[in-house]
């Protein structure tokens, strides 16, 4: 193990390195800010002693930078200006302990000695989490996705916030526990929020927790999200249908790391990484005053944008043959498997509704299947037969039913919206451009199985 001491103070860096190495470890001494930043990076150490008062750099600072580089260092603070403030300052931005001067050589070498055994578990931990929950959920073959978890990879391990954009049902929240799971943060919580689902008026209670008494009904005071996913990561899903007043306290959370509660008047401090998703073009609605341009750019920290199923078609058997195993076992069909034929089919669609929809087909493929072998007989209507479009280009010499052909061709977009949309009608009508009444109505009148809201 090696351990950095950065102290301004030669005779206390001796006395540090003299107990220290006394017990076996690789020490190296720093006496300004500069110096043990590039000492941290050029020997890879597992643990810093650090002074917060420094000549050349606030230690506070060089906290912040060295968990930057690397979130796993363990930072001893120390210190002759003890007090509450500090310590609770040094540990919010990562130390792991706080010592003030003067100290005792043993309760330094406990310190260091818990230090380190904590940094041992936390990473053989995360590398267990990783081939037990990280990327072992996520199932891909193309060179597009392949592309998406190398930068899953790079940006796991840091503490930037993350966007995650694509078409509904590419599997954004499979992508996001990933991350989390890939990350520092792995033992802490994943909190989900899907924003569409939830009332406009409950949200900022939902994310930042209200105060007894704060609006009617709030009989008891109730902790947010945001609160419960303290040291761990909250997973904000269709992001861009935050309204307004909410979107400015999501900001202050990203830039002062607090919120105050409903009805409350203290700030409470939060720890928590940010993953946003959509399938908006969040940067339309920012030229259209829809979404806060400061808050876009404080999200957009490194973006990931899942291709859409149709784009990485190497996937489909891999994922096909994922969806056999798991719901042949859950309906007593373990040996299962699909003909060239239907897979042919599979391959051949376009997946309006991507991993989602194939999900579903699948599923309903092996419900409906008599036997262990699942032929085109049992594929959904819409994956054997896609409507085409009608255009002028298609137009009969003898001509055409209209209204049928106009029927056709709505049902086609509406059964595509929703697919989209994860079959929830309020978005597809928001895609559509109807009010979502109107679309309730059209879909009565033609017929078309939809999810009820």
């Amino acid at each position: 193990m090696n351990i950095l001491i950065i102290d301004d103070e030669p005779v206390l860096q001796d006395v540090l390195a003299t107990v220290l190495r006394r017990e076996g470890y690789q020490v190296v001494q720093a006496g300004t800010a500069a110096e043990g930043l590039r000492l941290a990076e050029e020997h890879e150490v597992d643990m810093v002693l650090l002074d917060l008062m420094l000549p050349d750099r606030p230690g506070l600072e060089v906290l912040t930078e060295l968990k930057r580089r690397d979130p796993e260092t363990v930072v001893v603070v120390i210190t002759a200006y003890s007090s509450v403030e500090t310590a609770i300052a040094a540990m919010r931005e990562g130390a792991f302990h706080y010592i003030p001067k003067p100290f005792k050589n043993q309760e330094v070498v406990l310190t260091v000695r818990k230090g380190l055994e904590q940094r041992r578990l936390r990473t053989e931990n995360r590398a267990l989490r990783q081939r037990l929950e990280g990327l072992g959920n996520l199932i891909w073959r193309s060179q597009e996705m392949e592309r998406v978890i190398e930068t899953v990879r790079r940006a796991a391990p840091s503490r930037s916030n993350i966007l995650l954009t694509g078409e509904s049902g590419t599997g954004k929240e499979l992508l996001a526990r990933a991350v989390h799971h890939l990350s520092p943060r792995a033992e802490g919580s994943f909190v989900v929020v899907n924003t569409g689902s939830v009332p406009i008026d409950l949200l900022e209670s939902t994310l930042f927790g209200h105060v007894r008494g704060a609006f009617t009904g709030a009989v008891a005071t109730r902790r947010g999200l945001f609160e419960v996913a303290e040291q761990g990561t909250i997973f904000l899903d269709e992001i861009g249908t935050i309204p307004p007043q909410t979107q400015a306290k999501l900001l202050r959370v990203i830039q002062e790391r607090e919120f105050i509660p409903v009805g409350g008047e203290q700030n409470i401090k939060v720890d928590v990484r940010i993953i946003a998703a959509t399938n908006a073009e969040l940067p339309k609605m920012v030229a259209e005053g829809t979404f806060r341009e400061d808050l876009y750019y404080r999200l957009n920290v490194i973006t990931i944008e899942l291709p859409p199923l149709r784009a990485r078609r190497d996937d489909i058997p891999a994922l096909a043959a994922h969806f056999l195993r798991k719901f042949g076992e859950e309906n007593g069909k373990s040996d299962i498997t699909l003909t060239p034929q239907a897979l042919d089919i599979l391959l051949s669609y376009h997946w309006p509704g991507n991993v989602r929809q194939l999900e579903n087909a699948v599923e309903r493929a092996v419900v409906l299947c008599a036997g262990e072998v699942i032929d085109v007989d049992v594929l959904p209507a819409e994956v054997l037969a896609p409507q085409p479009t009608a255009t002028a280009a298609q137009l009969p010499s003898d001509g055409l039913d209209l209204r049928e052909a106009v029927n056709q061709y709505t049902r086609a977009l509406i059964e595509t919206s929703l697919a989209r949309c994860g079959g929830v009608q309020r978005r597809a009508a928001q895609m559509l451009r109807v009010r979502p009444s109107t679309l309730n109505e059209m879909i009565r009148r033609l017929g078309i199985q939809a999810a009820e809201e």
